[in-house]
């Protein structure tokens, strides 16, 4: 029995419902009024009934892996648990929040490090920053998650290793190569993934 931090998706949300990345470099004060939301106004309840429950968003710390311009992409082998992810593509390293968590004053920050540590070795020093949040009610999973996305970007001498390499598999990507990944059907690339590397891509172009 799996307990996962939520929060109900009227208190989370005001009288609209966002779509996509939103980055924290341009939607600040909302991507502050989610994370502060999703902090302060969570509760738990088994995972079981909040799967079927859209009235509730479970809260997912989403972490995207960076050195330099590389991005890490992983695949998930068919030997995981969640069938709905077999052979996906991603580059969040993330779940769940669970009970452990709220050990730490902070708990999403909390699960955001233990995900990492769970999933992958890294090695080089690195620290965990709030890039933005994603929202996508286009499905019936994307419909019940929510998504408070970190960074961590990695030195360039650093790397990072898969821990059960039955579960998982991964390489370094870069931005232009994601954004191709995405428009191919075919690909099976995470919609979360390619929703944030749409997002990337115009905050590049918004700064050149």
């Amino acid at each position: 029995m799996e307990f996962v931090w939520v929060v109900k998706r009227d208190a989370l949300f005001d009288d609209r419902y966002p779509h996509g990345f939103l980055s924290l470099a341009a939607h600040d004060t909302e991507v502050a009024r989610y994370v502060e939301r999703a902090r302060s106004d969570g509760f738990f309840v088994e995972r079981r009934f909040a799967e079927e429950d859209p009235s509730l968003q479970q809260i997912i710390p989403y972490v995207i892996m960076r050195r330099g311009d590389e991005i890490l992409l992983l695949r998930r082998s068919k030997a995981g648990g969640d069938a709905r992810l077999h052979d996906k593509l991603s580059i969040g390293v993330g779940g769940h929040v669970n009970p452990p968590d709220a050990e730490h004053d902070d708990l999403i920050g909390a699960c955001a490090r233990r995900e990492i540590d769970e999933e992958v070795e890294v090695t080089g020093e690195f620290s965990i920053t709030p890039i933005g949040a994603i929202n996508d009610d286009s499905n019936p999973v994307g419909a019940v998650h929510f998504g408070l996305v970190f960074e961590a970007q990695l030195p360039a001498d650093g790397d990072v290793r898969v821990r059960e390499t039955e579960l998982l598999e991964a390489r370094w990507t870069r931005l232009d190569e994601l954004l191709r990944l995405d428009a191919d059907a075919d690909a099976n690339l995470e919609t979360w993934s390619g929703l944030i590397a749409r997002g990337l891509a115009d905050d590049v172009e918004g700064t050149a």
